[in-house]
């Protein structure tokens, strides 16, 4: 928007016409050119009197600043709710999916060799309490993520990705409670089931760390 016309004059917004005219004339005589004024000022005072010179012109320029204040006010709100929003899911992501994050990898990595050992013989002891140990840390893990999941309210950009990281250490306590009941009876449809869920639930975490990059750049 073109320089403040009021500004230019020396009045007020609120100045009477009579007063604006008389401002405009005063300062036309001492700029003017022919008395050895500047030029560019003279155009400046031009362009303000020919805003202001009357009721409609006048009313016109009223409106257009109403317009160009409400549109630069607008930008710094949304600006200012975009940086906010940032911090918010930067917060969310340092406090809830980082340390979630790890938490289920602690138990999904050592998992495949957990079941290897066990696979030589699941009838062994030794195997089997081992085998039992990871299952009772992984469920104390599950609960660390849980808790941490309801630690801080998660932004509105980053429902879905919560949404999915919430099913994913589900998906995960669900797999370990089938084995668990595997661990009981040795009944060997718990303990595919079990393992098929940790499979899913690995393959989902790959996704929701990929996802993540895009939410951390938002």
């Amino acid at each position: 928007m073109k320089e403040d016309p009021y500004k230019i004059l020396g009045v007020s917004e609120n100045a009477p016409f009579s007063e604006i005219k008389a401002a405009y004339r005063n300062l036309a005589k001492k700029y003017h050119p022919d008395a050895g004024g500047d030029e560019e000022k003279i155009l400046a005072l031009n362009a303000a009197w020919e805003s202001l010179r009357d009721s409609t012109n006048r009313e016109a320029y009223q409106k257009q600043r109403t317009s160009s204040r409400k549109s630069t006010n607008s930008f710094k709100t949304s600006k200012a709710e975009s940086s906010q929003q940032d911090q918010a899911i930067s917060q969310w992501i340092k406090i809830v999916y980082t340390p979630v994050d790890r938490l289920m990898g602690e138990i999904l990595k050592p998992f495949p060799q957990q079941l290897k050992e066990l696979s030589a013989d699941p009838y062994d002891d030794e195997l089997m309490e081992t085998f039992c140990e990871y299952i009772n840390k992984s469920q104390k893990k599950i609960k660390k993520a849980q808790e941490l999941y309801q630690t801080i309210p998660t932004p509105n950009y980053a429902k879905n990705f919560s949404l999915n990281l919430y099913h994913c250490f589900s998906q995960i306590q669900d797999g370990i409670n089938e084995l668990d009941r595997y661990t009981a009876g040795y009944v060997e449809n718990y303990l595919h089931d079990g393992s098929e869920m940790l499979r899913k639930a690995t393959a989902q975490r790959l996704l929701l760390k990929k996802d993540k990059h895009h939410l951390a750049a938002f």
